[in-house]
Parts: structure tokens; sequence; C-alpha cells
């Protein structure tokens, strides 16, 4: 891939010292790009993300072995806040807005690490609220009182103020209508191509990702068992079956089927 922003190569992230979640994650996004991570429940998405963003700690958690590069730059050891200084910012699953604050407060909390001036605040505000316009009708209602899609907005929105290169969201479909969901993502994917802003996202809704997505990778129980461009992806029958429910196998897992195809060659 050209232009690779971030370059994940090998990692094995351990929690407690004892339970190992990522097993050998290799990954690349290049810039300009919108990259989905693809799994269930469990599969080692939010884990991903969280090494890259270095919120491991807060969870008891270590990436033991393999390295993260962003441009070039080992950045495993540096803090929240230097990722943040970096232009990368996560957007976590299940919303996390301010529950006390309007939305407009919580958009403006978003950009608190800037440093070039009010008036270039008050800029990238309206942009967002031309991006969200129903983020601007509730400007002044308290986030607690605003709806689950709204809230996804105001977390995504809140990321923007901050001026990113690089946005991780984490399960942006999650508890949302089909219809907010299709909004959301329209959203992402204007961003995508308007302002630039490269995506990493984490999504168990394979459908939806892989339809706004250029490049998918699938997590299976702390490992990648298949990556490809998002097409490829969504056109391929093993993951018709396992992921996007077109089959009508009843199959544990995606790695079964391959093992099982694999053996199948080998009595052939």
């Amino acid at each position: 891939m050209s232009n690779v922003l971030l370059n994940v190569n090998g990692i094995e992230v351990i929690y407690n010292h004892v339970i190992l979640v990522l097993k050998g994650v290799s990954l690349q996004v290049p810039e300009g790009s919108v990259v989905a991570l693809l799994g269930g429940n469990g599969a080692g998405k939010t884990t991903t993300l969280r090494a890259v963003s270095n919120l491991l700690a807060g969870e008891r958690g270590d990436v033991t072995k393999g390295s993260i590069d962003l441009r070039g730059e080992r950045i495993e050891r540096l803090s929240p806040a230097e990722m943040v200084e970096r232009g990368v910012i996560q957007v976590m699953e299940g919303r996390h807005c301010f529950a006390h604050l309007t939305i407009e407060e919580n958009l403006m909390t978003g950009a608190y690490p800037r440093r070039d001036g009010k008036a270039a605040v008050a800029e990238t505000l309206e942009k967002v609220y031309t991006y969200f316009p129903r983020l601007k009708t509730r400007r002044t209602s308290q986030a607690a009182y605003t709806s689950g899609g709204e809230q996804q907005m105001c977390a995504i929105g809140r990321a923007l103020m901050a001026n990113p290169k690089m946005v991780l969201l984490d399960e942006p479909s999650m508890g949302l209508a089909p219809q907010i969901v299709e909004e959301v993502f329209e959203i992402v994917k204007d961003l995508n191509t308007r302002e630039k802003v490269t995506f990493l996202l984490a999504e168990q809704n394979t459908h939806i990702a892989l339809k706004y997505a250029d490049y998918g990778y699938i997590l299976e129980n702390g490992r990648i068992v298949m990556d490809g461009e998002a097409k490829a992806l969504r056109e391929n029958e093993d993951v018709k079956e396992f992921y996007l429910g077109m089959g009508g196998g009843d199959r544990k897992s995606f790695k079964d089927v391959k093992s099982y195809k694999r053996r199948k060659r080998w009595l052939a």
C-alpha cells in the first residue's frame, strides 16, 4: 500500500500480565483511506484500536510484542495526549458524551488541545455543523436529552474539533437504528473524501462497514484471518456466509472452514 500512515506489525497484547488478546496482528492504513476492522464480539477489534491510541494502560493492557508506526515513528510508548498532538483521535464505543453539557459544549471540549486560536476553532465548529446539521439544531440541548444517533454524531464531531489526521472509530453503529447508521457512515465517507480524514473503524456490522470502507481486515480470536479490498471481501463466498449472513451453514467460525477446506484439499 502506498503512503502508509499507520503500520501495525505483528503486535501481541496482554491484559493483566496473563490474558493474551491479540496474537500477532498486522495491518496497514494508507493516508486518506477508510479501513475497517471486522469481526464478532471479543475478536480483538477494540483492543487493536486502543493499542494504536495508547489507551491500553487504563485497561491494564500492554503491547508485549511487535511494533506500531505512525509515519515511520514508533508510537507504542507515547501517551494518549502525545497521540492527540500527532493527530490521532479515538471515538470510544458507546458514545461517551458529557451528559450534563450541551451539544456545543461537548464539541468544544474536543478543541481543548488546539493552539491555533479562537477564529480557527470557530471555523471548525461551523464545519462540524455543516456535516452534522442535526447537531446545529440541538446545539443548546443537554447531551443527556439527545438521541443515541445525535450522541454518536456529537462524539465524532468532538473528535473533528481537534483537527485530526486519523480517527479511530469504535463500533459506530452500535445501538443505532439502521437509517441513522447509514447517515453516520455517509458522513464518515464524506469527511474522508472532502476533508481527507483517514479512518480506522472497528465494526461488527460487516455489511455497512464494507459498503463504505476501502479495505477490510477480519479478526477472529485475536488474529487476522483475512484481509482485502472491501469490494473483494463483499463478494467473497466465505465472508458472505460468516459475516454477511448469506449462507445456510452452521459452522463455528471462519477459521474452522478454512482448515476444513485445507483438509479437504489434502485428502482429495
